[in-house]
């Protein structure tokens, strides 16, 4: 049993009412079947697919053309119409396994928000906002790939259970980053 990891990387735009559903990661709320609302590849060696990505905006103040400041947002988004699952191959264990690609999503959010809180305000924040965004997500995608690779996309339950104390250990270290 494979399963498979989409990651949709959004772009350094971020719009209310996006065309199809998001969730967005939050502490207390866990993913559930019910969640998972694609359609269905019965084709595929995949249980289940999970897609989730960084959703990126900023905005910049100028006084005399000149930038004064800056803000962002950053979200860890869960894509339901993206995402699928076939009911006879699934368990809660796989569903654990989403559950952690979510969490590993949420991990980057929180290391590109500790990344944004050392830039300075400059004449070329924009350019290094979109680089930083640009490599957090390049680290995400490896980390998502490691993930799968090592857990055998949860096959391995030995390397399931050391990812999953791994992502919260490091939740933990970034909390001060975590999404509302």
């Amino acid at each position: 049993m494979i399963i498979r990891f989409l990651l949709l990387v959004a772009l350094s735009v971020f719009i209310s009412g996006t065309d199809g559903e998001t969730i967005a990661w939050t502490e207390a709320n866990k993913l559930t079947w019910s969640d998972f609302k694609g359609p269905k590849h019965n084709e595929s060696d995949a249980a289940a697919v999970t897609a989730s990505g960084i959703t990126f905006s900023y905005s910049v103040s100028k006084t005399n053309d000149r930038i004064t400041e800056f803000d962002t947002e950053v979200y860890a988004h869960f894509y339901p119409e993206d995402s699928w699952f076939i009911a006879d191959r699934c368990n809660d264990h796989i569903l654990a396994h989403e559950q952690l690609h979510f969490d590993i999503t949420e991990l980057y959010v929180r290391i590109f928000r500790y990344r944004i809180a050392q830039l300075n305000v400059s004449q070329s924040i924009k350019s290094q906002l979109q680089a930083l965004h640009k490599t957090v997500n390049q680290e995400l995608a490896e980390m998502q790939h490691q993930y799968d690779t090592q857990s055998q996309n949860s096959i391995n339950k030995e390397e399931q259970a050391k990812w999953a104390a791994y992502v919260t250990e490091n939740l933990k270290k970034f909390e001060a980053y975590k999404s509302e």
